[in-house]
C-alpha cells in the first residue's frame, strides 16, 4: 500500500558510526536511560529549574488563564514558591499576567522553544509523507509521538478531510497508560525503562495502578499476538486508536504512532482488519526511510 519512496530510500540502510564517544550512549547494544540513578539525587540536578518547568507543563491544550490557586494545587508547590515561580517566569517572558484577576498565561517565549524543537526534528519531517499518505487512507487522525514523564506528547500530527475527526493537534499531551500511542512505546521499551515508567504512574495514581498495570500487559500480549495495540473508548469513551512504536533499534527511546478517531467510526474489521495493517506497514516504511537517509540526532 505504502511504499517506502524518498531520495535514497533504495539504498541499504547505513551504520551509525561507532567510536569511543557513542559506544557508551548508543553502541552496539541497547543502553537503558532508566538504570541510571535518580537525576534529583545528582547535585547538578536544579531543583527551582525543574520547579518552573514542571509549572509551564501544568498548563492543559484547552486552558488558557489559570489563577495562583490553581498552578499550587496542579502542581502541589507551596504557595510561596509558586509566587517567586510565577515572577520570574513572567519576566522571562514565558508567563504574562493579568494583574486584573491574578492569572497567568503562556507567553510566547514558550511557543518559540517548541517551535525551535519542532524545526529541527527531522523525524517527523522524514514520517510525514507516510502519515499523510496513511490520513487519506483511513480518513482519521494520524499521531507521532514521544514519551515524557508518564505521558506521551504529539510531535507530529496529520488528519485525513473526513468531518469527524479528532481535533488534537502537535504539542498535544496525552496519558501513556490508557491510550494506544503510550502503550504502543510501553511494549517496546526496556525493562527498566517500564519499572521507571511504572514508578511514576504509581505514585501519581495509587489507587488505579491495578488497572493501568492490567492495561498495560494486555497490550504487550497485542503486539506480541498480532504486532499492535488498540485503546478503544479507554481514554476517552468517545475515541478509539490503534498504535505501533517506531523503533530506530540504535538505543533510543520509541516513538509511537496511532491511528485514531470516533469510536464510532473505528472498530471492529475497519479497524484492525484495514486500518491497523496499514498502520504497520507505515511504521515500517517511515523506519526503512529514516535509515535509508542515514539520519542521526
Amino acid at each position: 500500500m505504502l511504499g517506502r519512496g524518498g531520495a535514497g530510500s533504495h539504498r541499504r540502510a547505513a551504520a551509525f558510526p561507532i567510536g569511543n564517544d557513542l559506544e557508551e550512549w548508543m553502541g552496539r547494544r541497547r543502553i537503558d536511560p532508566a538504570a541510571a540513578s535518580d537525576p534529583a539525587a545528582d547535585p547538578r540536578f536544579v531543583t527551582a529549574l525543574a520547579r518552573g518547568l514542571e509549572l509551564l507543563r501544568c498548563y492543559r491544550p484547552t486552558d488558557r488563564w489559570l489563577a495562583h490557586q490553581e498552578l499550587a494545587r496542579r502542581t502541589g508547590l507551596p504557595s510561596a514558591t509558586v509566587s517567586r515561580l510565577t515572577f520570574t517566569l513572567s519576566a522571562a517572558g514565558y508567563l504574562k499576567h493579568r494583574p486584573s484577576t491574578g492569572e497567568y498565561a503562556l507567553a510566547p517565549g514558550v511557543l518559540s522553544l517548541g517551535f525551535s524543537m519542532l524545526t529541527n526534528f527531522d523525524i517527523g519531517r522524514l514520517a510525514r509523507p507516510y502519515m499523510e499518505a496513511l490520513a487519506e487512507h483511513t480518513q482519521s487522525a494520524i499521531s507521532l509521538g514521544v514519551r515524557h514523564e508518564a505521558s506521551m506528547v504529539y510531535v507530529a500530527h496529520c488528519r485525513g478531510t473526513a468531518r469527524l475527526i479528532l481535533g488534537l493537534d502537535v504539542g498535544t499531551r496525552i496519558p501513556l497508560a490508557v491510550t494506544a500511542m503510550g502503550r504502543a512505546m510501553w511494549s517496546a521499551s526496556t525493562a527498566g525503562m517500564r519499572e521507571m515508567i511504572s514508578r511514576r504512574l504509581r505514585a501519581a495514581q495509587p489507587a488505579e495502578w491495578p488497572a493501568l498495570l492490567d492495561g498495560l500487559k494486555r497490550a504487550e500480549r497485542q503486539i506480541s499476538e498480532r504486532g499492535y495495540t488498540s485503546s478503544e473508548s479507554e481514554w476517552e469513551r468517545e475515541i478509539a486508536a490503534v498504535g505501533v512504536a517506531i523503533d530506530l533499534g540504535d538505543g533510543r527511546e520509541p516513538l509511537a504512532l496511532t491511528v485514531g478517531g470516533p469510536s464510532s467510526r473505528l472498530h471492529g474489521t475497519l479497524l484492525h482488519d484495514d486500518f491497523a495493517p496499514a498502520l504497520m506497514n507505515t511504521a515500517r516504511a517511515i523506519v526503512a526511510s529514516i535509515q535509508a537517509a542515514e539520519w542521526e540526532d
